[in-house]
């Protein structure tokens, strides 16, 4: 054989390695594990993920298997689970803000995307365009929209002198958002006070102790609050307190009002993100994005309940809400 035509059978030999190792990882199940608060909560979002994977080419149970776990906002279940999915070797861990430290103490080289997080820069993130780890998703930046949301309450109420606001004081982020609630509160000339929560049996009496001595409730979006969202409800409803919060599902269950993301979209996003991963992307390599829209939705039915007028111009500009019977 001559050189020339050695040279060149050993150059196309070479060509197809990458081709084949291709094959390969496209042949393979890959798996995804969502470490979720509350199944109910986020069986519409969820669902939303899975579409969007489905549209970018992956087939559950052919080419993608996503396994769900429930944590409750319990940070010893998420860690519990998070073992869980390292012993069954997946390829990224979908999960929230609150989670997601435990999640990465646990490991520094697992994929992890936030699908829903008040600000994975605390910790989590290099910076939010070149996150350098292990972790990328989604920042909400709630800090930002706290202004908005003591603007519907004091538009809803026009008498809201005295406001009570409700978070889970075991998660940096929703302390911190409580913290700017109760300062910005105090610059707009109201009284405010943070009730703080660790666990589900604080809310019970957190309620009790505010019968009577505010005027609305400005509610703390985390897992925690997640998986109460309809004790929440019904409590602050039995109280006679106007609330907003940060997500349309708490409106549906109950509550006066939420402003912020819409949460199907942020798992769609989500599931672009952990396309890429699966495709090769590092998660360092891909930037944290926020959301592209914020949206108001509004329950009629508590507010007749409540004996709040919703004014006109608000209903106007809602996104969609509960309407009464």
């Amino acid at each position: 054989m001559e050189r020339r035509e050695f040279i060149k059978i050993v150059c196309g030999l070479v060509g197809t390695w990458p081709i084949a190792a291709y094959a390969q990882q496209v042949g393979k199940l890959r798996r995804v594990g969502v470490l979720g608060a509350d199944a109910t909560v986020w069986s519409s979002w969820t669902a939303a993920f899975v579409t969007r994977l489905r549209e970018l080419g992956w087939t559950t149970g052919e080419t993608i298997d996503v396994d769900y776990r429930w944590t409750g906002g319990s940070s010893s279940r998420a860690s519990d689970f998070t073992v869980e999915f390292l012993r069954q070797n997946v390829d990224v861990i979908v999960t929230y803000g609150a989670a997601a430290a435990v999640v990465q103490q646990a490991t520094t080289t697992t994929p992890i995307v936030l699908a829903v997080a008040s600000d994975p820069g605390a910790g989590l993130v290099t910076s939010l365009v070149r996150p350098g780890g292990n972790v990328t998703g989604i920042s909400i930046q709630q800090s930002k929209l706290i202004g908005k949301r003591l603007d519907l309450l004091r538009e809803v109420v026009p008498q809201l002198r005295r406001l009570a606001i409700m978070a889970n004081a075991g998660y940096a982020m929703t302390a911190l958002e409580a913290k700017k609630a109760k300062a910005m509160a105090r610059a707009l000339g109201l009284e405010a006070a943070w009730l703080e929560i660790w666990q589900s049996g604080d809310i019970a009496p957190v309620f009790e102790a505010i019968r009577g001595n505010a005027d609305a409730l400005y509610v703390v979006s985390d897992a925690l609050i997640a998986a109460n969202r309809t004790l929440i409800a019904t409590s602050a409803l039995s109280a006679r307190l106007p609330t907003v919060l940060g997500y349309g599902d708490y409106v549906a269950a109950g509550g006066l009002m939420s402003y912020g993301p819409n949460h199907a979209n942020l798992f769609r996003q989500a599931a672009d993100m952990v396309d890429k991963i699966l495709r090769g992307t590092k998660p360092g390599d891909i930037s944290v994005e926020q959301p592209s829209k914020f949206e108001l939705a509004i329950n009629l039915e508590t507010a007749k309940a409540l004996g709040i007028t919703v004014p006109e111009s608000l209903l106007a500009s809602a996104d969609y809400g509960v309407s009464e019977n």
